[in-house]
């Protein structure tokens, strides 16, 4: 009798292990792709308290519209703006960020994320460069 209990718990746990299986999903061929035309900004040197912007320019290289879901910055120093509208196949769009210089002098590398419906879902974008005293930058 204990086999037979033994035996049916065995057997149950394999069944319900193969029933938890997800199955693979198949890539969408017409999925929308996001193509930046580039992914880093160095501002080279920039004086200290002063605001930098940039525009990423991206096209939707894929078959159906491209939605931004969401920009997320690291820190509260960059702040990225995407667009709200679906960006029609072969249409071009664009991030505009926000760069806030009021940190200590120094070199700086802000990393910030892009996250849509895309093939590639994650894009990571950059801004760097060098803060210096405006008293350092007058002097060069």
């Amino acid at each position: 009798m204990k086999k037979f209990f033994l035996i049916i718990i065995v057997c149950s746990f394999f069944a319900t292990k193969g029933f938890g299986q997800q199955q693979p999903v198949s890539e969408n061929p017409n999925a929308p792709e996001i193509s930046f035309e580039k992914i880093v900004q160095d501002f080279g040197t920039i004086p200290l308290n002063a605001p930098v912007e940039y525009e990423f320019t991206f096209t939707n290289t894929g078959k159906e519209p491209l939605i931004i879901l969401a920009c997320h910055a690291g820190c509260t120093c960059t702040v990225p703006a995407c667009p709200r509208e679906p960006i029609p196949p072969g249409e071009k769009g664009s991030i505009k960020v926000k760069y806030t210089t009021t940190h200590i002098p120094g070199a700086f590398n802000r990393p910030f994320t892009i996250v849509s419906n895309a093939k590639n879902p994650s894009v990571t974008l950059t801004l760097r460069g060098e803060i210096v005293r405006a008293d350092e930058m007058a002097a060069n």
